[in-house]
């Protein structure tokens, strides 16, 4: 499924226009699941914390049991090179693939040598600050022991996006997920961070969701300008007493929450000074990628 209205394409050794099928019916990547992305941005010419996008997919491809074919560096490079091939200011969706093409003696099991990589580069535009809903899902988020949670898995997507259906199916555009227990995780597909009594908090890392690149950036922001974020377990309830709500993630980097279910919460001035803030350090880089964090 093509997300923009233009795309390129690398695989096996040369980029292509467009939307290029790159796997045989037989992969055991299409039919067992066995497939890990990442997702880096373009946007004002700059790609934010690129480098270690990069690096994250070379981890959850060995997470998932592969031996990736190519380094973080070459990942890097390869989508810089990419990158050229459309305007530069454009924003674009950077997304490298790994998957497993053969199975192990047991069908199930990955034969890691056997790992594909692929890069497909989307025109997608950044999404405005406006009317972005939160509700709560009926569906909870895996324990470590059920699924490879530590991997950003394309596996772990369908829970994510029946999360996503249910919740638009009601009216709102994503919801909050719970964790076996009964703490909230994430929404199905940003992290979420809360505003009460000028204190900012955010869900505390335990295995059940992705500790995402750009909430830890926006972690370091915040403590550079003096803030501290408060890393803890939150119920729905601090939810629904929070002065202000905002979520983090790849598509929109920070967006406020403008509804979570039946109350209507204004455009916060913590989450507008957040998104300036990574705002202004996604510009700093000049479009080199660069990042610090600990992936």
């Amino acid at each position: 499924m093509a997300i923009g209205r233009k795309a390129a394409t690398w695989f096996d050794g040369t980029w292509h226009d467009g939307n290029v099928p790159i796997m045989g019916s037989a992969d055991h990547g299409l039919w067992l699941g066995t497939l890990v992305f990442d997702g880096a941005r373009q946007f004002d010419g700059v790609r934010p914390d690129l480098d270690l996008h990069c690096d994250r997919i070379v981890a959850s491809a060995r997470t998932m049991g592969m031996t990736p074919p190519v380094t973080s560096d070459e990942v890097h490079g390869l989508i810089e090179e990419g990158c050229r091939r459309f305007d530069r200011d454009e924003a674009l969706y950077l997304r490298p693939m790994m998957w497993s093409r053969e199975g192990g003696p047991g069908v199930v099991e990955i034969d890691p040598d056997s790992t594909c990589f692929a890069i497909c580069i989307e025109a997608y535009p950044m999404p405005a600050v406006g009317q972005f809903s939160l509700t709560v899902s009926p569906y909870r988020r895996p324990m470590p022991d059920m699924a490879l949670t530590t991997a950003k898995a394309a596996s772990l997507y369908a829970n994510n996006g029946r999360i996503i259906a249910e919740a638009r199916s009601r009216g709102f555009s994503n919801a909050l997920s719970l964790d076996v227990n009964d703490h909230v995780a994430e929404t199905a597909s940003t992290n979420v961070f809360m505003v009460r009594d000028h204190e900012i908090l955010t869900p505390v890392p335990n295995g059940m969701f992705l500790n995402g690149l750009t909430r830890q950036r926006i972690i370091k922001l915040l403590a550079e300008n003096g803030t501290a974020v408060n890393e803890t377990t939150l119920t729905v309830e601090d939810f629904r007493g929070a002065d202000e709500i905002f979520v983090t993630g790849n598509i929109g980097k920070v967006v406020p929450v403008t509804r979570f279910d039946d109350r209507d919460l204004n455009i916060g001035r913590t989450a507008m000074k957040v998104r300036e803030m990574y705002w202004d350090f996604a510009h700093s880089l000049s479009g080199s990628g660069a990042g610090d964090l600990k992936s």
